[in-house]
């Protein structure tokens, strides 16, 4: 499993906080690009692809320069890294944590056998289909073919790894049955109703349901991905995960922050910073949640750090412990 964190950690907003901008993806030849030619040939000589499909497919991708956008020039913060404001106002809506405890209602089974099965609370991994897809509702509509071709073959920061997935993208279509032209995922090439790269799904896809397919959009199929992750990551189940933090003033500066920053308890009191409520780790992150008029402050446990494994922000990992915390 820790494989598949080196895909994650290119760090995809999750799909709630992304939005198409007013660039709609484009015409363009793709085939008259060297690159693209011989991405075609591997796909025929390594793969058995047939280059009258290869060429077929590749004739129809489009150039998606909003995507392009997130991947060009200096990295931006926000762009591809949901603020804490964006969670809040977008994942953590009254709205969504009304439909997090439906859905802990409606797929009670599913979720109660996966618990079963793997040690983890349903909350958490209700908390984590909420912030990657809306709980199933919402999954990208971006056309992967799109995304991943104009990544695979326009100059960005992450290149070499998106023609990679794209390579892998035509071997899940083919694996899956899928026609490549049709899948739909996040601006990245995110698939399904937990985000997950084509390299990803591929090694770790699952058919929790037993209806004979991995399906990345089945909600059955993904609760069973994400009670193994979480397991096959460590989580301990009934340790605690996250506590609120106590500090003078609207803002704190006075120590890094972040799930990578962690203290002992003695450090933190130094500087100020005590829980409020009872912390049973000698150890913890110090987290950051920047709001528009202040700082919240956490210490994260040990478990938090497995939310933040899936996908590499504190803010993602609060979002998913502020969901499961409302459902319970």
């Amino acid at each position: 499993m820790k494989k598949m964190l080196l895909m994650l950690l290119i760090i995809i907003t999750p799909p709630c906080l992304t939005a198409n901008d007013d660039r709609p993806p484009v015409k363009y030849d793709f085939l008259a690009k060297k690159q693209t030619q011989q991405f075609i040939n591997k796909m025929v000589s390594r793969y058995h692809f047939k280059r009258s499909y290869m060429v077929k497919i590749m004739k129809s991708a489009r150039l998606d320069r909003d995507t392009l956008a997130r991947y060009t020039g200096r990295y931006k913060a926000g762009t591809t890294v949901g603020t804490w404001k964006r969670f809040k106002a977008h994942v953590l809506d009254a709205d969504t944590l009304r439909k997090a405890k439906q859905f802990k209602k409606k797929h009670h089974k599913i979720l109660a056998k996966a618990s079963r099965e793997y040690d983890v609370p349903p909350e958490y991994i209700i908390g984590f289909l909420a912030v990657e897809s809306r709980l199933g509702t919402y999954t990208g509509d971006y056309r992967t073919l799109d995304a991943l071709s104009t990544l695979a073959f326009h100059k960005n920061r992450m290149q070499k790894f998106f023609r990679k997935e794209l390579e892998h993208f035509f071997l899940m279509c083919r694996e899956q049955g899928y026609d490549p032209r049709k899948v739909k995922s996040s601006f990245a090439g995110a698939i399904g109703c937990v985000q997950q790269m084509p390299s990803v799904f591929r090694r770790y896809g699952m058919d929790y349901n037993r209806d004979g397919k991995k399906d990345p959009w089945a909600i059955e199929d993904c609760v069973g991905v994400i009670a193994r992750f979480m397991h096959q990551n460590g989580w301990k189940n009934g340790k605690q995960v996250a506590a609120r933090a106590h500090y003078k003033g609207k803002r704190f500066t006075k120590l890094k922050t972040g799930y990578k920053h962690r203290y002992t308890l003695a450090t933190l009191k130094k500087y100020g910073v005590s829980p409020k409520t009872t912390f049973n780790e000698p150890k913890a992150s110090l987290i950051k949640l920047h709001d528009s008029n202040y700082d919240e402050l956490w210490l994260g446990a040990k478990n938090f750090r497995v939310l933040t494994r899936y996908n590499a922000s504190s803010n993602y990992g609060m979002a998913i412990f502020k969901i499961a915390e409302s459902v319970r």
